[in-house]
């Protein structure tokens, strides 16, 4: 149920420099979503009345991101005046008339931060009276972060940066993580005297809580359990590391719903994927987009499956296949190549360095190796040898080929589309279709062997190819 004393704000104006990167900070992708997409999928989690996100730097992009991910949200433009505090305001300005519950705010780039944590907070902030309540963390190493110094009732007294610490506040432990609960009415009144009196002209959040100090409120820290949930990402390196963070946490979690995972280390799963009990993945995997497996699966090892089903007990071994179906039992590679449109049915088979692109391929159907099918369909219980080719393509146009049930190509056969063969049709090896072939029929294009001798004595002369012609005419004669 939606909880009508809870609002949302979401920041997400900063410019992320750091990334050194023309695609802003919080749409780099991590775990199959942007940055900010974890967070607004936390947002939705906890149901609020209201979601606003503030956004500035390339915000037509994230606007559409944020539209598309989470349509409630109210998108405001963070105006000229910078800092946290400032989008606060602005964001607080944007809530409907007279609400008087509590405002989360969250950072848009912090993406680990799980809806459980968030609920923990504002629980915790409900509970203890507090104007407003915070999240700390304990990590590694302090240095460079705001430290939380508590009083002696171990509420929480002031926030110190790092630069103006004494060397006993620099030896705190305690860090303040940036992630705030706050009264509604307390936070407006605190919001107007905060100003930009400061070293970098910036209108800061954390001047609130100074500020809720100075006119007797209580403020409390809440820490995390881990420091890395509440860890932000402003770099290429950090987002790496949250990557690594957030798939070990999607394995370890479908390992625990059935799925065997042979090798953590090596398998990527998004975190939109679905994976049914008793799915096997090898090592080597990436999972990507909207992927399902279904029960009794096998993936990999080596294979990149996106946004593709795959049906229960199927085999994917060494596979790239994209928007492709696969059915149950089928069995696929190694070292196949499935473009989109891809759809093999149920106990199927595309082999060996085949190829297939918008191709709808019947059940119990086999592709043997070295195969191109594109833009075709293909009945059921059929075989397509070794080297078949749908040429689809004439240079200007894409034409499709049909090909009936129960249908054997032979080996190097090439169907000219827009040609079809009916069901049961046959080929011989090497033909060239490009006449439709009728129910039943064998396709064959047979042209005179000719032998001209003596031809590469003549037009390759000296060659090993002519010594050893030479030769072989020299034993005949002789006998031997």
């Amino acid at each position: 149920m939606t909880d009508q004393n809870l609002a949302i704000v979401v920041l997400a104006a900063g410019q992320g420099t750091r990334m050194k990167s023309a695609t802003p900070k919080l749409l780099h992708p991590l775990g199959g979503l942007p940055i900010v997409g974890h967070v607004l999928a936390t947002a939705r989690e906890l149901d609020a009345a209201t979601v606003v996100a503030v956004v500035r730097h390339e915000r037509d992009r994230l606007a559409e991101v944020i539209e598309a991910d989470l349509p409630e949200a109210v998108i405001v433009d963070q105006d000229e005046v910078p800092g946290t505090g400032r989008a606060v305001e602005q964001a607080v300005a944007a809530l409907p008339e007279g609400f008087a519950g509590d405002v989360l705010v969250v950072n848009g780039d912090v993406p680990l931060l799980d809806a459980e944590t968030l609920r923990g907070l504002v629980a915790a902030h409900r509970a203890g009276g507090a104007a407003a309540t915070i999240l700390s963390s304990f990590p590694a190493d302090a240095t460079g972060y705001g430290r939380i110094v508590r009083t002696p009732e171990g509420h929480l007294d002031r926030i110190v940066e790092h630069k103006d610490a004494t060397e006993a506040e620099r030896a705190i432990g305690e860090i303040n993580a940036g992630i705030y609960v706050f009264g509604a009415a307390a936070l407006r009144d605190m919001l107007a005297n905060v100003t930009t009196d400061n070293a970098q002209g910036e209108k800061y959040i954390t001047d609130v809580i100074g500020l809720l100090r100075e006119a007797g409120f209580d403020v409390d820290a809440l820490p995390v359990s881990e420091s890395w949930l509440v860890e932000g990402i402003n770099d290429r390196a950090q987002l790496s590391e949250a990557a690594a963070r957030l798939n070990a946490l999607v394995v370890r979690t479908w390992q625990l719903a059935g799925v065997t995972v042979q090798d953590p280390a090596t398998t990527w799963i998004d975190v939109k994927v679905v994976l049914e009990p008793d799915v096997t993945i090898l090592p080597g995997t990436q999972l990507r987009g909207a992927t399902v497996v279904r029960t009794g699966a096998e993936i990999g090892p080596d294979t990149t499956l996106v946004d593709t089903e795959v049906g229960a007990g199927a085999t994917v071994k060494r596979t790239d296949a994209t928007l492709a179906v696969i059915g149950d039992g089928a069995t696929v590679g190694p070292f196949s190549y499935l473009r989109p449109g891809t759809i093999l049915g149920a106990n199927g088979k595309i082999g060996t360095f085949s190829e297939t692109k918008n191709a709808v391929i019947g059940a119990g159907t086999k592709l043997a190796h070295f195969n191109y099918v594109g833009d075709a369909e293909v009945g059921e219980k059929g075989n397509l040898g070794a080297g078949v080719i749908t040429a689809n393509y004439d240079g200007v146009n894409k034409h499709r080929t049909t090909i009936g049930s129960h249908v054997r190509i032979s080996t190097n056969t090439v169907l000219v589309a827009p040609v079809r063969m009916g069901d049961g049709a046959y080929t011989g090896a090497g033909t060239v279709v490009r006449k439709d072939v009728p129910a039943g029929a064998l396709a064959i294009t047979v042209a005179p062997q000719r032998n001209i001798e003596g031809w590469v004595a003549e037009k390759r002369p000296g060659t090993e190819a002519a010594r050893a012609a030479e030769q072989s005419g020299a034993a005949q004669e002789s006998g031997e």
